[in-house]
């Protein structure tokens, strides 16, 4: 069972998850999972800073497929992003994470090693550098004052929308998302009869230090 969840004020987010398995066979996937995080928070650092919306810091052993960072640029903008899917890490950033000796025994699962972005979308987010683009449908104009005026480009589901009343605007929606203003999120699936761990922590990259601002005394 993963648990992801998160809170943020004025747009600054803060956003963890973590994975929790009541059958002990399941225990090495969740420990390569949580090494690769630590190992990841260990070595990202400001370095890193080009990459503005995130890096994704993957570490794969026996077919495990470990997790993904988010690097948040607070001082370039307050809202956040999501993190970086289903892409690999440079050379440098291999390296560095190779020299940590994180090692990760045993075959567990026969996934693929990564994740694919399948079933039905529900998470959505606007797009922080979209201009203005020309929309010829009303109700798509309607729906973008309504993704504006409620979230900005905090991401949403639809059930927000639901929620603010809004009705019939899955078309709107796909138009939206047509005109690469809204971006959608389909959820992350590995092969069928796989199994997926997660563990994620929010850094705050400092001019001289970081922060690991979603760490507690327990996780």
């Amino acid at each position: 069972m993963k648990l992801d969840f998160g809170t943020h004020i004025d747009g600054y987010i803060v956003d963890c998850a973590f994975t929790v398995a009541f059958n002990p066979m399941y225990d090495p996937l969740l420990q390569a999972t949580r090494d690769a995080t630590n190992t990841g928070i260990k070595v990202i650092s400001t370095r890193f800073s080009a990459l503005s919306v995130g890096c994704a810091c993957k570490l794969i052993e026996w077919g495990i497929r470990t997790v993904s960072y988010t690097h948040l640029d607070v001082y370039k903008r307050q809202e956040a992003g999501i993190d970086a899917r289903l892409c690999d890490v440079g050379a440098a950033i291999q390296e560095v994470m190779e020299s940590y000796e994180v090692e990760i025994n045993g075959k567990v699962f026969q996934g693929r090693g990564f994740v694919r972005e399948d079933l039905e979308c529900s998470h959505y987010m606007k797009n922080f550098d979209v201009g203005h683009v020309p929309l010829r449908l009303a109700k798509a104009k309607q729906l973008l004052g309504t993704i504006n005026n409620n979230f900005g480009t905090l991401a949403f589901c639809r059930r927000y929308l639901d929620r603010l009343g809004e009705m019939k605007y899955l078309m709107a929606l796909k138009n939206l998302c047509d005109n690469n203003i809204i971006q959608p999120y389909p959820p992350l699936c590995d092969t069928k009869g796989s199994y997926v761990s997660q563990f994620e922590h929010t850094i705050l990259l400092r001019p001289t230090c970081k922060e690991v601002i979603s760490r507690g005394d327990d996780y």
